[in-house]
């Protein structure tokens, strides 16, 4: 695993072609978005020292014999399945992968160079378009597909994780840096991320401006087609209906209650309460974290540790109970 983490940031010409025929299948997978993927997972998921303390708080001795593991990735974003994949595969159990279809070549890709490294991860891992004869599961995808998922795998051990999305408390009292680093919370990967911040909750006579300003640092994203399309496509939306909008260029700043929003656009809702704010999206089952004073500090969300579970998932201590 260490060794992987330095060749997916390495300018290794096999692994450009993988990037690149990823890009090439996924207009959302852009190289900028790609490669901060991978830096991170190097940093935070493939380094020695984090892996060492990581597994150091589960006894993985105890795994008898292995059992086969079916994932089901998601492909919002690049390599989305990867802790997953990292989960089983350092669990000494043996997986086989349903991967999304809009995210295929980066995990193959892997999973091709680790058989080429040692030829009996062979036996370890596997690619397949359906998972058969799986001792346990885990499945990522939408709430549709998480009710077929209930359905097929209920009777084995399992993990299933439905959508979600982020929020961000503001006090006011953010500086210009807290700013420019909550841009990154909303604009990464185009804010299709279950950690990316689709809802900001500020307080009265809340100054936007120098949110706005900060957020252009992002404006380059209008220059990607699919991204540029769903702009024009809300800010036409709230032209038609009339609805009060706030814009940088590059996102839609609209008062609403809804969690979730539109790609290119940014929800927003004014407390007068703080403590009701945070005490409803520490119970909210729709809420993957929370950015701002007292939670995820702004500009990590899309920056989780080893041990930062999807869905509140123990990942490692289910696989470790098989």
């Amino acid at each position: 695993m260490e060794k992987l983490g330095r060749y997916i940031v390495s300018d290794d010409a096999e692994w450009a072609q993988v990037k690149e025929k990823a890009t090439n299948e996924n207009a959302w997978f852009i190289p900028e978005f790609i490669n901060y993927q991978l830096e991170h997972i190097a940093n935070a998921f493939l380094n020695r020292a984090k892996l060492e303390n990581w597994i150091s708080r589960y006894d993985l001795q105890s795994a008898s014999t292995p059992k086969n593991v079916g994932v089901v990735m998601a492909g919002n974003i690049p390599l989305a399945g990867f802790h997953d994949f990292l989960s089983v595969f350092i669990s000494g159990h043996h997986q086989t992968i349903k991967p999304s279809s809009k995210d295929f070549q980066l995990i193959n890709g892997i999973v091709n160079k680790l058989k080429e490294w040692n030829p009996q991860i062979s036996d370890r891992v596997k690619i397949a378009e359906q998972l058969k004869k799986c001792d346990a599961y885990i499945a990522t995808g939408s709430n549709n597909s998480s009710r077929y998922f209930d359905y097929y795998f209920s009777k084995y051990p399992h993990i299933i994780r439905r959508n979600r999305t982020s929020a961000a408390i503001l006090t006011g009292g953010e500086t210009l840096q807290d700013l420019e680093a909550l841009a990154d919370d909303v604009y990464l990967y185009f804010g299709l991320g279950c950690r990316n911040v689709t809802k900001l909750y500020v307080p009265k006579n809340f100054d936007f401006l120098p949110l706005l300003e900060s957020f252009k640092k992002y404006n380059w994203t209008f220059d990607v087609n699919k991204y540029k399309n769903n702009y024009d496509y809300q800010l036409a939306v709230m032209l038609i209906n009339n609805i009060y909008y706030m814009t940088n260029g590059s996102v839609l700043l609209v008062e609403n209650k809804a969690l979730f929003s539109p790609v290119s656009q940014l929800h927003y809702e004014v407390y007068e309460n703080v403590k009701e704010v945070e005490a409803s999206l520490l119970n909210a089952e729709d809420v993957q974290c929370i950015v701002g004073k007292g939670f995820v500090p702004f500009g990590k969300a899309q920056k989780p540790a080893v041990d930062d579970y999807a869905d509140k998932a123990d990942t490692l201590q289910f696989l470790r109970s098989l």
